[in-house]
């Protein structure tokens, strides 16, 4: 466990372009934060890559830092709002067919683009409790029809039917904001 005043200490060597310091930062925290990133995203290499991302923001983002805050909150919220915002943009991208498919209406993609980390969240917060439960649980976890089933007490018909239904309302929403911004 790092103490805080050796944080700000390794902070602003960082600050100051110290590689060194920078390295060690990474090396503290990076095996806390893959943890973080692999909740979210479900390969180990992507999980990886977007790790090493959200830490080119940190490092570039750092002087915005306060010091108000736990600095360990402050690197997992960019771990979190990286991951989301990298499935977010797979997720849209290799569901665009289905997603189609299950309302004629298309989203036009510039739209998805558009919607930031709080907007997509904000829109999946919206969905009624057991849509949301199995959405996050499937798209976002990764877990499969089955393990959402015994885990919910559901059948997996019914966690397959939620997550159709989740994905319907999703972009019926998308598409009311799409004819907003129009």
């Amino acid at each position: 466990m790092v103490n805080s005043s050796s944080v700000y200490e390794l902070i602003q060597e960082c600050l100051a372009n110290n590689r060194t310091a920078q390295r060690q930062l990474f090396e503290i925290y990076a095996p806390k934060m893959i943890i973080v990133c692999r909740r979210y995203v479900r390969l180990d290499t992507e999980a990886e890559d977007v790790m090493q991302e959200a830490f080119v923001k940190i490092f570039r983002n750092l002087k915005s830092f306060n010091f108000e805050g736990s600095f360990e909150g402050w690197v997992r919220k960019i771990m979190i709002n990286t991951s989301l915002k990298y499935i977010s943009k797979k997720h849209f991208q290799n569901e665009s067919t289905t997603l189609s498919e299950v309302n004629e209406e298309s989203v036009e993609p510039e739209i998805l683009y558009k919607l930031n980390e709080e907007d997509i969240m904000d829109l999946i917060r919206s969905l009624p409790d057991g849509y949301r439960h199995v959405f996050n649980m499937y798209i976002i976890e990764g877990y499969s029809h089955k393990e959402i089933a015994s885990m919910l007490g559901i059948e997996e018909s019914t966690s397959r039917s939620q997550l159709v239904k989740a994905r319907r309302i999703l972009q019926d929403k998308i598409i009311n904001l799409q004819k907003i911004a129009i």
